[in-house]
């Protein structure tokens, strides 16, 4: 790296150098805060083009999501701005009620249908207990014996361990989500 050099400015095309070890106190301070003003210029560009900035949610005639900042496509439809943004309570957004004529459910056939859905939740917990079972003795706490394929080949016992061990994950996983499930219930 050569000598610190402060630009002066710029004659016909060449800029104009000075070593820094040549400038007066008073020039070196000059130029120090020249930087300075320099430096918050930019960032409050920076910042003022960034809080411009408003990402928009939209959904295409295919009903896909998209978030941009961008103008959309012909026949986007336009559902939030900004991040974060809460749904406004205006007309767009309130609920219709049902049309006449649309069929509703009495009391007891809705529990009947909760009370079902209950048990299937309650089976599928259980089935799902038993598998993970079973998936955690076949793994057998990390460290299986190995099979006689695997014992000359360390590679094919490693893939089973990584398969035995995401096999006890997502049944853990699937007991969590059931029984989140299952509390969310009336």
């Amino acid at each position: 790296m050569g000598p610190p050099f402060a630009r002066l400015g710029q004659i016909a095309g060449f800029s104009i150098l000075i070593h820094w070890s040549a400038m007066t106190a008073n020039c070196r301070s000059a130029a120090i805060a020249g930087c300075v003003r320099a430096a918050i210029c930019c960032a409050a560009i920076g910042f003022a083009s960034a809080a411009q900035a408003e990402i928009c949610k939209y959904v295409d005639s295919d009903g896909n999501m998209h978030y941009t900042n961008v103008a959309p496509e012909k026949g986007w439809k336009k559902l939030s701005c900004g991040v974060g943004e809460e749904p406004r309570n205006d007309k767009s957004t309130k609920l219709t009620p049902s049309p006449a004529g649309f069929p509703r459910v009495d009391a007891d056939t809705q529990r009947g249908r909760d009370d079902m859905r209950r048990k299937v939740l309650t089976e599928e917990v259980s089935t799902e207990e038993k598998l993970l079972g079973e998936a955690r003795a076949a793994y057998g706490d990390g460290a299986p014996p190995p099979l006689p394929e695997e014992q000359k080949d360390a590679q094919k016992y490693a893939a089973r361990l990584t398969k035995l061990r995401q096999a006890v994950s997502l049944h853990e996983k699937n007991i969590e989500a059931l029984k989140k499930e299952l509390a969310a219930l009336k």
